[in-house]
């Protein structure tokens, strides 16, 4: 199934919409030199995140998946598997898992959590990601594996 047009805000409608990365790409890394930039970050997100073994969805949210013509950054949320271990990783793969080292490195604000850990159980915790500042829902994308 497509992803959905934008609603009146600018937003995708609320929901979870999965994708794979090549339909996120299509969808929402053209248009303007600053969208294709974040893209080349989201690539390199994803395929270290994949590359750990252990990643069990791969949220984004934010600007990135809105209209807006120059966003700044992608905003991610990783849900990985109870055996991940952050400690274990060296180089690029490292800096992923360190919020504010990612988002100096990457470009990209980056939030994570074991599925053990997600509070509420996973639902709830991916179901949070669609919450704006004001309160307000937006549409999210799950990337698929």
């Amino acid at each position: 199934m497509p992803l959905p047009d934008w609603n009146e805000s600018g937003d995708l409608p609320t929901g979870i919409h999965a994708a794979s990365l090549k339909e996120v790409i299509a969808r929402f890394g053209t248009g303007s030199v600053q969208r294709l930039q974040v893209v080349d970050r989201l690539r390199r997100i994803y395929s270290l995140a994949l590359g750990t073994g252990q990643l069990a969805r791969f949220i984004i949210f934010g600007s990135f998946v809105t209209d807006k013509p120059d966003p700044n950054d992608v905003d991610i949320f990783l849900l990985m598997e109870d055996s991940f271990d952050a400690a274990q990783l060296v180089d690029e793969a490292a800096i992923l898992f360190d919020h504010l080292a990612a988002q100096s490195y990457f470009g990209a604000s980056i939030f994570w959590v074991r599925r053990l850990a997600a509070l509420g159980g996973e639902a709830a915790t991916i179901e949070h990601w669609q919450i704006k500042r004001g309160g307000d829902r937006r549409g999210i994308v799950e990337v698929l594996k």
